[in-house]
């Protein structure tokens, strides 16, 4: 008896899932974003202390196209965006692929707070065309996807959620830790929120704060739960970046992780680099959110396994 293909079961998410990304390309073009291609194959990634690239020979498959992208900034590209794969080595469960397809675009002469609007305008638009103009129902909780979202500071989500400080967390480390577990799960159920203002540790290529550098110009996206991207205002500082560079590597040799190269090539346009904001969102975690499941392998059509 021949066996079903679990490709079949997914159909329906995988027609939403392209039409998903058709809308996502029609929001850019409307808004004079230029579609770019960089490589996927580097000599080095984005050196940070806990995310894992797959070698490729003595090179590397990009965890992110952020850097060679943050080139094309600094050689006058001011508006650009792209859908690539990333790879991710030691990341599998039922919201994490090895191979993932990232949204990631730049926008020149703007902050994170502009990103927050941006996010609300694109989502809007991708809500419309698959016909959710007023909300969603996501494992069984309706959610008010109406404008604008709420925002929350990391410092109120620890206080209000968790009974615990942020820089309680960060001193004990763990920091990730209450945050996946208490306070994640509870966050944009009602409606989608926006959660910003990172102790600077935690934003590795992201601008501190003028008015308060312990804090990085860092928000994440959370809709019923799930965390659907990671934004910042770019850090522009060559001298600061390198040095933040530097304490992630010495990291990674303190526990016996893979230390990578210094993108120097990177590091030298930094200096070129207008003010910009960027932003990385999960294109499977997003489907995953319109096609009401909890489980990524509802959304893709070839799970590694199954390789």
């Amino acid at each position: 008896m021949t066996m079903p293909y679990r490709q079949a079961a997914c159909l329906q998410n995988l027609r939403l899932r392209a039409r998903i990304i058709r809308t996502v390309r029609q929001f850019f073009a409307e808004n004079d974003y230029l579609e770019v291609e960089t490589p996927i194959r580097i000599p080095a990634p984005a050196p940070e202390a806990h995310i894992d690239a797959q070698p490729s020979g003595s090179w590397f498959l990009q965890t992110s196209p952020e850097l060679c992208m943050k080139q094309l900034l600094a050689a006058g590209y001011p508006r650009i965006f792209q859908i690539c794969k990333c790879f991710r080595r030691n990341e599998r469960g039922r919201r994490h692929l090895p191979e993932l397809t990232l949204l990631e675009w730049y926008t020149s002469g703007h902050g994170y707070s502009d990103m927050m609007t941006q996010c609300e305008a694109l989502l809007t638009k991708v809500t419309e065309n698959i016909g959710l103009r007023d909300g969603l129902c996501y494992q069984g909780r309706p959610i008010d996807l109406s404008l604008p979202w709420p925002r929350m500071t990391v410092a109120e989500a620890f206080e209000r959620l968790a009974g615990i400080s942020a820089e309680q967390a960060m001193e004990e480390n763990r920091f990730e830790e209450v945050l996946a577990l208490e306070i994640e799960p509870r966050l944009g159920v009602e409606k989608p929120l926006f959660l910003y203002d990172y102790p600077a540790a935690c934003g590795a290529l992201a601008r501190l704060k003028p008015s308060n550098r312990r804090l990085a110009e860092r928000f994440e996206l959370y809709i019923g739960g799930l965390e659907l991207c990671n934004a910042f205002t770019e850090l522009t500082d060559v001298n600061e970046q390198r040095a933040r560079f530097d304490a992630a590597r010495e990291l990674r040799r303190q526990t016996g992780l893979t230390v990578y190269s210094m993108p120097e090539r990177f590091l030298e346009t930094l200096k070129d680099m207008p003010d910009a904001a960027g932003n990385a969102l999960g294109i499977d975690r997003l489907v995953m959110l319109f096609a009401d499941t909890t489980e990524i392998d509802d959304v893709v059509a070839f799970t590694p396994e199954e390789l």
